[in-house]
């Protein structure tokens, strides 16, 4: 199976159906694990990953939930174990740009919704997992933030990147809480990567000019977050590795 190994473990990933989650649910299957996979909207693009997960040779359940909402997000967990009995790895990896708008242009509504997407849903779902966590006697939590969390975004997403600062001080924070109780928090920072993110948000013009600052002159890809996901979900690779923020960018940015 090789140095990273979840065979008998139970791995959620949240917004499975594209992108990062899509990759890491794969690369998790790769490695042995049964992977839960959470969608919102894009049912068809969840099962894709379903039948890439089992043509990886492993097995996945598919679950629909709004995680903005957090009692959506708690039916979501009981779902989950009610299936599988046990979570051994959270990945919170939902989240998205919404809209990019001057500050000045951003409705009460959509500020409310950028937060809820994606930082509401990273407490939400932590939430309820800390007990289930604790009564295992450990697990791991992964934190999907962003270079936008340090840099405070790109053009017309200071909101976006004000709630995945949020999410990079909510990990810091919650990684020195449960430390004692054996679950570690961790988090990655990707910088541009080629995925319907920046498909749907980000404009050619912009992205030549984000292309620019990156000293390997090109963006990266979900796989190559993958990788790092799994180091930090892994306890023979990170056993003494918590509240960490991992930069995967390409150069772009070294804190």
């Amino acid at each position: 199976m090789g140095y990273v190994d979840f065979r008998d473990q139970v791995v959620v990933v949240t917004g499975a159906s594209s992108g990062i989650g899509a990759a890491a649910a794969v690369g998790f299957a790769e490695a042995g694990a049964s992977v839960a996979l959470h969608y919102h909207r894009n049912e068809d693009g969840a099962k894709h990953t379903v039948g890439a997960v089992q043509t990886a040779g492993g097995t996945a359940s598919l679950h629909q939930a709004d995680l903005a909402d957090p009692a959506s997000a708690d039916a979501f967990v009981e779902e989950v174990l009610a299936r599988h009995g046990r979570i051994d790895v959270l990945v919170n990896n939902a989240g998205d740009l919404v809209n990019r708008s001057p500050v000045a242009d951003v409705p009460d509504e959509e500020f409310h919704r950028i937060l809820d997407v994606n930082l509401t849903s990273v407490f939400a779902l932590s939430r309820r997992i800390v007990p289930v966590f604790k009564a295992q006697g450990g697990g791991s939590i992964i934190n999907v933030t962003s270079i936008a969390g340090r840099t405070g975004g790109a053009g017309g997403s200071v909101v976006y990147a004000t709630s995945k600062g949020a999410v990079s001080t909510f990990t810091r924070g919650l990684a020195k809480e449960l430390a004692p109780d054996g679950i570690r928090v961790n988090a990655i920072a990707p910088g541009v990567i080629k995925t319907p993110f920046h498909d749907r948000h980000t404009g050619e013009d912009q992205l030549r000019a984000m292309l620019a600052t990156i000293p390997m002159g090109r963006t990266g890809t979900p796989h190559e977050c993958v990788g790092t996901i799994l180091f930090l979900a892994s306890e023979r690779m990170s056993s003494y590795v918590t509240g960490q923020i991992i930069e995967v960018n390409g150069g772009q940015l070294t804190p």
